[in-house]
């Protein structure tokens, strides 16, 4: 992989000239400086100016505006503009749109509107690319290739039944395993000839009612849009091998296993549009997840919106300080940089009320574009201190998408069972307790952690079993949530009580799940601990639960709850095992968020895991470090100003030689954030008080 070493610390983000006339170009350069922006991403979307017909090419325009930039101090993150076709392309190769799982085949008029295993689209893909690496792979202003835009779409038409066949006999060798590994044996299923196979869709309406095809499908669906991306990646690589290539994720897509794409970016690149109602440990959840994706390594937020979005069904406006402190938040759970989308708003087209730099008045007069040039004016004096800083974590989250995928094809137990919202609900305890926490893939190595949560790990591959117990009998605690370890990477459930391979290292089993009804409660009894320390914390003594509660038949697990209602009350719901050296929790039911909180914080303070720093709990904490330097970030998301002690969490040392930032001040004893409030505390590395 190419090292992301920036020259700058990237901020700006999309820019459409191609939608402008070039007078306006020369005043958005203008603009642009006046807001600090040193990075501007295109063409994304300019396949069609560029090549309007199938043996025309129209780069001048190009080359007149990435000249502009570079003369502007600018830098470019250069994209190949695949992700929208142009329309001649449609219509001569009309196979090359996809078909959707109604059997529908797409028209022109979308963007990722294309079949990703289609032969005509990557060939053409590959031509714009090979063109665009051979005329700009020297530019002075190129930073960072930027392949396509927003991966995702599925296809189910028959070049994709094709493929997906071959894909399955890589896979499983022969027609024989298929049957066994899908257990086609239910319904009557069974195939005697790879063309018996078809796609999962609603044409044949098994997608629900067979998961572990669909399974398949989705694994195969992500390997076809890394396929696409490694269509254009190997040419750039090629060209231009000392150029970083990523390509950016649509959010927190569901649709594509993001940890198989990952190991094929040089960064990961990212595009963060919360809800005006997502709670601030729902977006640093997402921002760890992006962190985890390449092990550790720092991102990119490369998209985000200035102002508000345009297809959200209420498109709150960002208040005045928000925009900065969700900037500042992404730095601080590992983006190297800060990008928008967009540079100008655009006077058509479906986004044309999404928020952008430079508003439809096209003038730096706006509260915006202030708010937008007093972050670049900061960004620029940081410049690029902590780029590449990473994040020291004692605990971890284990994030599976089989999981999430597998858990959303479930018929059953509850249709509120959701795997995002039980991870989101884990990590927010420990988030809020001020725990670094890294997201880790359930094949990661674990052996730097004292403490790993498991929520729902529904669907457990083969060596997750292994590789968990490695961990606890070295040490770890290992806590496990319901509903999980219950199938294979095939969904099929494994026999001898639930849950599985999981059984001998929580030294139990699980009899069976009652799925409560919405707003039905149960009781978690939690007297049944052998000592205090066992206890969730701060003397609770029972709880809330709800959802789903698992029915324990405990073998050599020390019951710590009980259920206090229903016919199944006095049966274990929470268990203890000691494996080795270490200790396995097993959480049998979805107890209230408090108890979550006192217990994960009981188990950090067992493990000595301490908080990155001690403060209010509405005031985000996180810490980045490089080699000899160390950098806090403090982020107040409340409208209530919260002033700490920081000479209780530093020794005297950090005073003389630590800084403030953003305003470069020597670092004070007394810090004082005013509402939506922003620092970072830059020490050396050994400048941290032990509390």
């Amino acid at each position: 992989m190419v090292p992301t070493k920036f020259p700058v610390l990237p901020y700006g983000g999309d820019y459409n000239p191609d939608q402008w006339p070039e007078d306006i170009w020369h005043e958005d350069m203008r603009l642009f400086r006046e807001a600090g922006i040193n990075t501007l991403t295109l063409p994304v979307f300019a396949w069609a100016r560029i090549q309007p017909a199938p043996d025309v090419f129209d780069f001048e325009w190009l080359d007149r505006i990435l000249g502009l930039i570079h003369e502007n101090g600018l830098k470019v993150c250069l994209s190949t503009p695949t992700v929208a076709q142009p329309a001649w392309m449609a219509r001569m190769h009309p196979e090359m749109m996809p078909v959707d799982e109604h059997g529908r085949r797409r028209n022109h008029g979308k963007r990722v509107n294309f079949c990703p295993n289609s032969p005509i689209y990557r060939h053409h893909a590959a031509i714009i690319t090979e063109k665009m690496a051979g005329r700009y792979g020297d530019h002075p202003a190129l930073m960072l290739w930027h392949v396509a835009n927003e991966y995702g779409t599925w296809c189910f038409c028959d070049t994709c039944a094709a493929a997906f066949r071959e894909w399955l006999k890589a896979r499983y060798g022969t027609i024989e395993a298929l049957n066994r590994h899908w257990n086609l044996s239910f319904w009557g299923h069974l195939v005697s000839d790879w063309e018996d196979v078809v796609p999962p869709s609603e044409l044949n309406d098994d997608n629900k009612w067979y998961p572990a095809k669909m399974l398949d499908y989705q694994r195969f669906m992500t390997d076809a849009s890394i396929g696409c991306f490694e269509n254009e990646a190997a040419i750039l690589r090629r060209v231009t091998p000392n150029i970083p290539v990523t390509t950016n994720i649509s959010g927190l897509i569901h649709r594509l296993d993001q940890f198989r794409f990952a190991p094929h970016v040089d960064i990961i690149a990212w595009d963060n549009y919360p809800h005006p109602t997502d709670p601030p440990a729902k977006v640093a959840l997402k921002h760890d997840l992006m962190r985890g994706l390449r092990d550790g390594q720092s991102f990119l937020m490369i998209e985000s919106t200035p102002s508000q979005q345009n297809w959200q069904p209420y498109n709150v406006l960002k208040q005045p300080g928000l925009l900065r402190l969700l900037g500042y938040q992404a730095l601080a759970h590992g983006a190297d940089g800060v990008m928008y989308f967009q540079m100008r708003a655009s006077v058509g087209g479906v986004e044309k009320f999404h928020g952008a730099v430079i508003g439809h008045s096209g003038t730096a007069d706006t509260r915006v574009f202030r708010e937008c040039a007093a972050i670049g004016r900061e960004l620029e004096a940081i410049g690029v201190r902590f780029q590449g800083a990473r994040t020291s974590s004692r605990v971890a989250v284990i994030f599976d998408w089989d999981s999430w995928w597998g858990t959303a094809l479930s018929s059953g137990p509850s249709r509120d069972l959701e795997y995002f919202a039980q991870v989101q609900k884990w990590y927010t305890a420990l988030h809020g307790a001020h725990h670094s926490v890294d997201i880790v893939r359930h094949d990661a190595d674990l052996s730097g952690y004292d403490l790993v949560v498991a929520p729902l790990l529904y669907l457990l591959h083969p060596g997750d079993a292994a590789r968990l117990e490695m961990f606890v009998s070295c040490g770890g605690t290992l806590v496990v949530t319901t509903f999980s370890g219950m199938v294979d990477e095939n969904d099929n459930v494994g026999t001898g009580g639930y849950p599985a391979e999981l059984r001998h290292l929580l030294g139990l089993w699980v009899e069976e799940f009652d799925a409560l009804l919405p707003g039905q409660k149960n009781r978690m009894l939690l007297s049944q601990a052998r000592s205090v320390e066992a206890l969730p914390g701060n003397g609770m003594t029972a709880c809330d639960c709800g959802l789903l509660c698992g029915l324990v038949r405990p073998t050599d697990a020390e019951p710590a709850a009980r259920y206090g209602e229903g016919f199944y009350a006095g049966t274990p719901c929470l268990t203890r095992n000691e494996y080795g050296q270490g200790t396995a929790w097993y959480v049998a039911t979805d107890p209230e968020d408090a108890f979550v909180s006192e217990f994960l914080q009981a188990r950090c303070r067992e493990a000595g895991i301490l908080p990155v720093l001690e403060a209010p709990a509405a005031v985000e904490v996180t810490r980045r470090e490089t080699g000899d330097r160390q950098f806090t970030f403090l982020l107040n998301h409340a409208q209530t100003t919260h002033t700490l002690d920081l000479a209780a969490s530093f020794p005297p040392k950090a005073f003389t030689t630590g800084r403030l930032w953003p305003d470069n001040l020597p670092l004070p004893r007394t810090l004082t954030l005013p509402p939506l409030g922003v620092a970072i505390l830059e020490t050396e590395t050994d400048n941290v008080k032990e509390a």
